[in-house]
């Protein structure tokens, strides 16, 4: 089970996780200061939703290259609640540089792959037994679910 996969709906996870960080940059302008204050209360701001977007992105390149490396991995969970407690240290700038560079780092990663790698088994506690395949869509569902939120912060005025 895939909870990201619906969000990405036909379109291809490998061009969705190429065009994010242009996509954030372009988002992270036109807010401004504004990418400072939360839609809400108890809402994630614009920055944020960046630090946790540069946060996963770290956590996807180890998955990725740990499925690579090690038959039948096991992923490990983490609290992005727990997290974001330290997000407050980050300012949008930084976190998006780190999604940036650790997405072209990724990106060149799977564009490297021979197609049987797409199958690579790994397993996640909660989601049980997927494939290789499965995180680059779950990577893929992830941006466009926070892409949503932040153009939802956008469209605030």
């Amino acid at each position: 089970m895939n909870p990201y996969a619906s969000f990405l709906g036909t379109r291809d996870p490998r061009q969705v996780i190429a065009s994010t960080p242009v996509r954030l940059r372009e988002s992270l302008d036109s807010l401004g200061e504004r990418a400072n204050k939360p839609p809400a209360p108890g809402k994630w701001s614009a920055r944020e939703v960046l630090c946790h977007l540069a946060d996963c992105e770290i956590v996807f390149a180890y998955r990725l290259r740990q499925t690579l490396a090690e038959p039948h991995h096991v992923i490990q969970p983490f609290d992005q609640d727990v997290w974001a407690r330290n997000y407050a240290a980050y300012d949008a700038p930084s976190a998006l540089a780190v999604f940036t560079a650790v997405r072209d780092f990724n990106t060149k990663l799977i564009a490297s792959l021979p197609p049987h790698a797409f199958s690579t088994p790994v397993s996640h506690p909660e989601r049980g037994t997927m494939t290789f395949q499965t995180i680059v869509e779950t990577m893929g569902g992830h941006d466009l679910n926070h892409i949503a939120q932040i153009e939802k912060i956008i469209a605030i005025r």
